[in-house]
């Protein structure tokens, strides 16, 4: 029987639909990985064992197998989206135990596609923060598990980078999908406003955060992208309207300078972005060194935002069950959930960086400041302490959540420990396509290991 934990989604799903492999003996070598290695690495909340082998016999049954193009794919689902028949926590004691009644959409799509949902995964509490842990257990960085995976999606992307799965579901609301996966060596793409039905929580912090795909590759990236945004198109074959009908040189803006005042950027990112440009000038884009206008007042305006998000999800939580690093997030939010509502902050924000990127048609920056923080009880420390450390080494993904537009990380070079560095993407509305065309050639010409060394 061939190993197919550590296969991309495409080779997995082409093996099975052409009857290579049986969707129960891939999700069955996938779920015996996972009971070897997921103690090291912390990334699932519930494993549904029994479940998923009864879904992988259902999917192999399927009249049209060989029209899916996720075949018999095993998936990770962050745990904030509704899985059928299992209960929704958020990372929190505060949350009912409570079995969902249906699949969230995206969850929907997945499983119409041919994939098969195989657990669901850690995320800290509320999914507030860009670390993981808490009540229900710490993801560590499958590439040096003294650190955290990240968050708020570091569960997620912990199962993909440990070879657990090949695709998770995840979603990114200052920055959830892209910092877990800038951590641990993924390709992440945060979909512009309205391309993937959100969903999450009350109201998607305002419509801040959106559902996507975390992937060791820049083709099961598109795949899952394809397959969250109903894109008929979308096929085994082809990836429809996220692939660019003409790829040509794009005009791309190279900024190694953080957005927030007083954050600098590590050694090793800044080379990565000086790096990651040279590739894309050889590539044959028009590459230029260019810092987008971000006003003085964008740290308060991300604070604001992400801290009434937060004291919207917690209505009608019980305080006294909430870590005291959330109660505090919650509270001080609930002062600027009234002028947040408004929207007047993030038009304002828009309108400033539109003329930049009508010069530039992708801005490239790096995915982070710094490596991420030791793995640790991050919820039992204090509230500035935490809001200290996520600023500190994630301050490029926030903007482009206020904004609603497209952002990736896509991996690239090493840290001195030997783990991934990244570096990120950001486009104008509907340039999905042309940021997975760029992450796609970065690949080509400097590609990654895909999982990390567990064994």
């Amino acid at each position: 029987m061939t190993d197919w934990a550590g296969r991309t989604a495409a080779e997995i799903a082409a093996a099975v639909r052409e009857k290579r492999a049986t969707p129960r003996e891939v999700v069955a070598g996938h779920l015996a990985r996972i009971e070897r290695l997921d103690g090291r690495v912390g990334a699932f909340r519930a494993v549904r064992a029994e479940a998923a082998l009864a879904e992988a016999e259902e999917v192999g049954a399927r009249g049209d197998l060989a029209e899916l193009p996720l075949a018999g794919v095993p998936v990770a689902v962050k745990d904030n989206l509704a899985v059928r028949g299992e209960s929704t926590l958020v990372g929190s004691a505060a949350t009912p135990d409570t079995p969902a009644a249906a699949d969230h959409v995206t969850v929907a799509r997945l499983r119409a596609a041919g994939a098969v949902v195989v657990g669901l995964t850690n995320v800290p509490e509320l999914c507030v923060f860009g670390t993981t842990e808490g009540v229900h257990g710490t993801s560590r960085n499958p590439w040096d598990p003294a650190r955290t995976a990240g968050g708020s999606s570091g569960g997620s992307a912990a199962a993909v980078a440990a070879g657990l799965v090949p695709l998770a579901l995840g979603n990114d609301g200052m920055g959830s999908l892209r910092i877990p996966a800038a951590n641990c060596g993924l390709v992440t793409i945060k979909p512009g406003h309205g391309v993937v039905p959100a969903g999450i929580g009350d109201g998607d912090w305002f419509g801040m955060s959106e559902n996507g795909p975390l992937a060791t590759t820049v083709e099961d990236a598109r795949l899952m992208l394809s397959v969250l945004a109903d894109d008929p198109d979308g096929g085994p074959a082809d990836a429809g309207r996220f692939r660019r009908a003409d790829p040509g040189s794009l005009r791309v803006a190279v900024s190694p300078r953080s957005p927030l005042a007083g954050v600098t950027v590590s050694r090793p990112y800044a080379d990565a972005v000086r790096e990651a440009a040279g590739v894309l000038m050889r590539a044959g884009h028009q590459v230029r060194r260019a810092d987008p206008p971000y006003p003085a007042s964008l740290g308060l305006t991300a604070v604001t935002h992400w801290t009434a998000g937060t004291s919207v999800d917690a209505r009608g939580l019980d305080p006294r069950k909430l870590a005291r690093r959330t109660r505090v997030h919650a509270g001080l939010g609930r002062r600027f959930v009234r002028t947040v509502t408004t929207g007047a902050g993030r038009e304002r924000l828009r309108e400033r960086l539109e003329p930049f990127f009508a010069e530039y048609d992708v801005l490239l920056t790096p995915a982070l400041a710094r490596r991420s923080p030791k793995a640790g009880p991050w919820h039992e420390r204090g509230w500035l302490r935490n809001v200290a450390a996520n600023s500190a080494y994630s301050p490029f993904t926030p903007p482009w959540n206020l904004t609603g537009w497209p952002a990736m990380s896509v991996p690239f070079g090493t840290l001195p420990s030997g783990a991934p560095c990244a570096v990120q993407l950001v486009g104008r509305p509907g340039s999905e396509a042309a940021l997975l065309e760029l992450a796609e050639r970065i690949e080509a010409l400097r590609p990654w290991r895909r999982t990390a060394p567990l064994g």
